[in-house]
């Protein structure tokens, strides 16, 4: 058993998931594993559970045994303030505080031997030979399902601005805007960092570039922890501030991921290109909902 065979079994549910329990005796009902993680962070994101009479959101990870979670730091770590869950193959301590799933004796032996058959196969894919297994038709239908899904997803997400915000379609936009300039990896933080800020609040503040910068850098966190005693910086982190106070003002939960990301990626440089587009554009909405051909 490893971390990877592990976080595939959770994200597609391949265990016995019937009378559930934590190591402390509470019952476990899965509503959804959760997103996984491949940056900073606990295994898998927006994972909702009940356990016990609570449902739980938030973050699980995941280990082979439960002292990994000392041995890897993770009680020091921000980052994973929120996990909900601690899944683990093996319990190897005694008096968890955290919710703690023990997979070991729920996982089908056939699976985990037909895993290391695999890994142990010496082909470039692994799986090359069972190709031909699977007929055209099967895999024509695979990918327009594939297709019909991620516009699906995009879809679900809209509505669910529209019904936060009474069906306010700019400020939909705003969050859509800024979720995508988050990328992949900080999707969620940016998204996050966009609801904290109003369209409207945007709007007094379009025409000065600082404050824009001073407003999302610091809603994301990254002025007060900036290291650096850099002039400009301490110049936003005053601004920031002075509009945290004014306009009451709460930094976002969501945390900014650096990790394993080019520098041109980096949320600071991405929110610095945000605030750029803000400053330097005008009633962005219009010229995208009538030009369908633009990717947003």
């Amino acid at each position: 058993m490893n971390e990877n065979l592990l976080q595939f079994i959770w994200r597609f549910q391949y265990f016995n998931k019937r009378n559930l329990f934590t190591v402390q005796g509470d019952p476990v009902e899965i509503i959804h594993p959760g997103t996984l993680n491949t940056n900073q962070g606990p295994d898998f994101s927006n994972a909702r559970i009940k356990i016990g009479s609570t449902l739980w959101v938030g973050t699980v990870e995941l280990h082979i045994k439960t002292s990994d979670w000392l041995k890897h730091g993770h009680s020091q770590d921000d980052n994973y303030k929120n996990v909900i869950l601690h899944v683990v193959y093996e319990n190897d301590i005694t008096g968890n505080e955290l919710p703690l799933l023990e997979l070991s004796g729920l996982i089908p032996g056939i699976l985990i031997n037909r895993y290391n058959s695999l890994m142990l196969t010496q082909r470039f894919i692994a799986c090359e030979q069972l190709i031909d297994k699977v007929d055209a038709l099967t895999i024509s239908s695979w990918k327009d399902r594939l297709v019909a899904e991620r516009l699906q997803r995009k879809a679900v997400l809209i509505e669910d601005y529209l019904s936060c915000n009474k069906h306010h379609w700019e400020e939909s936009f705003w969050w859509l805007l800024a979720r995508n300039f988050g990328t992949k990896t900080n999707a969620e933080a940016f998204e996050a960092i966009a609801k904290s800020i109003s369209i409207k609040l945007l709007g007094r503040h379009k025409n000065n570039l600082i404050q824009l910068e001073a407003l999302l850098l610091g809603q994301a966190g990254l002025l007060s922890k900036s290291k650096y005693q850099d002039k400009y910086v301490l110049l936003l982190d005053k601004e920031y501030t002075f509009l945290k106070a004014k306009f009451k003002l709460r930094p976002v939960v969501f945390p900014v991921h650096f990790l394993r990301m080019r520098p041109g990626n980096f949320p600071t440089i991405r929110l610095a290109q945000l605030a750029a587009l803000i400053h330097n554009s005008a009633h962005l909405f219009p010229i995208f909902s009538k030009n369908p051909t633009l990717p947003w």
